[in-house]
């Protein structure tokens, strides 16, 4: 199994380009869709705390799903496994960078890359906002933090989006303290 976790997250690894958001539609093909270590309830769950703690998306979610198949061992074999391509490819572009730019066909394999990229960002995008409990508060979060950004990104305003996650983490926690707690394992009352 760690070999099998080792390899997995390694093919993920090589094969992604463009960071943790493209790595995400591949992690859940190969751990919901191909292996079943996890259910999409839980890739969300797990894609939302990757996303929230320090470090890559990506290898986030490698790491809790291998300590949930194998523990200690099984993170840290999923987790090698992900990082492993990219610190070989990086670091021997990095011996090569100045000439390896000018190659005329690697310049323009990458502006493939970039185009695909961007496709699996939106991938991801469309598969959680289409397995998302269709409920008011999230969705008007949703919405409100889509037409924050596109207000930033027309108007070209320097703004974090930490700070919007921030935002939108408060105004949750506001509207779960008005509500009143509910169940110890955070669900919703009935």
């Amino acid at each position: 199994m760690l070999l099998t976790l080792f390899l997995t997250f390694a093919k993920i690894g090589l094969f992604t380009f463009g960071g943790g958001y493209a790595m995400i539609s591949l992690i859940e093909n190969e751990c919901v869709n191909r292996n079943r270590w996890i259910t999409h309830d839980e890739m969300m769950n797990i894609t939302v705390i990757a996303e929230s703690t320090p470090g890559p998306v990506a290898i986030n979610c490698a790491t809790f799903v291998g300590y949930r198949q194998k523990g200690i061992p099984g993170a840290v074999a999923a987790t090698v496994g992900v990082t492993l391509p990219s610190f070989v490819i990086i670091y021997l572009i990095s011996m090569f960078l100045d000439s390896f730019l000018e190659i005329a066909w690697i310049a323009n394999a990458f502006r493939g890359v970039r185009i695909a990229v961007g496709l699996l960002i939106v991938d991801v995008g469309v598969k959680m906002l289409l397995k998302m409990k269709k409920k008011l508060l999230p969705c008007a979060i949703m919405a409100a933090s889509f037409a924050v950004m596109l207000l930033i990104n027309f108007t070209a305003l320097k703004f974090s989006s930490i700070s919007l996650m921030l935002a939108a983490a408060a105004v949750s926690l506001a509207v779960f303290l008005l509500r009143g707690a509910p169940d110890p394992k955070g669900g919703e009352k009935p």
